[in-house]
């Protein structure tokens, strides 16, 4: 291009560079780490950021183990998400009503056959959040003064995992009982990962109503109120 003004030389060599990169298939996603609660809606987005292939083949999979399977193959949804997904053109797979199980990593894979680069994918992780049940208390009923006394809390459907409080007379229990002058003359242990809550000397303030709360990122909920004496026995 000697023979040309300098502006339009650079605008040609623009137009070749549009070109080649139009030649490859790009993807991209505007979230890689999407989450819901259980039995909502939720985006996998797949977008195709350039193509020139009119029909490109796109194919999901869902990867479990390092094993991956079909739930969108040859136009449509199939496996776990049959009848819970719909695809938004020209990629993004949407799943309607997301179960715990949907919980995975999915890969969006395009294959553009007129492209000098055919083929890309992009993988997303789901984290599909489920609330915990009702926790499955454990309080004694009496407890000999200056004796052990355990108390224990667990519920096993949440995901991501419970995290446990206790809760005594309505009033929670810290972690530390010098952290509060209503429990500063108590000797416990509270562990907040599993729901275990131990006395190692019981005295009579101890005594009253307990019960526990499991919650996470999806919601909570809790047990009723037991009750725990101290006895001179």
């Amino acid at each position: 291009h000697k023979f040309l003004p300098r502006c339009c030389t650079h605008f040609l060599l623009s137009l070749h560079a549009g070109y080649f990169s139009a030649l490859a298939v790009v993807l991209k996603t505007s979230e890689e780490f999407p989450s819901t609660d259980e039995f909502n809606r939720v985006e996998l987005s797949c977008l195709i950021e350039s193509i020139s292939t009119i029909n490109p083949r796109i194919e999901w999979k869902k990867i479990i183990n390092n094993k991956p399977s079909y739930v969108y193959f040859d136009r449509k949804i199939s496996g776990d998400l049959e009848n819970r997904a719909v695809i938004r053109e020209p990629a993004t797979l949407v799943i309607t009503n997301a179960t715990r199980s949907d919980t995975a990593k999915y890969r969006c894979e395009v294959t553009a056959a007129d492209d000098a680069k055919s083929f890309d994918e992009i993988v997303i992780d789901l984290v599909v959040r489920v609330k915990p049940v009702v926790p499955k208390c454990s309080v004694p009923k009496s407890v000999p003064f200056g004796k052990l006394a355990e108390l224990s809390c667990m519920e096993e459907e949440g995901f991501p995992k419970s995290q446990y409080q206790w809760f005594k007379n309505s009033e929670e229990i810290p972690e530390d009982p010098k952290s509060s002058p209503k429990f500063l003359n108590s000797s416990y242990t509270l562990n907040t990962g599993t729901g275990t809550l131990r006395f190692t000397s019981v005295i009579k303030e101890d005594a009253g109503e307990y019960y526990c709360r499991a919650k996470n990122d999806a919601g909570h909920a809790q047990c009723a109120p037991q009750k725990m004496e101290v006895c001179k026995c």
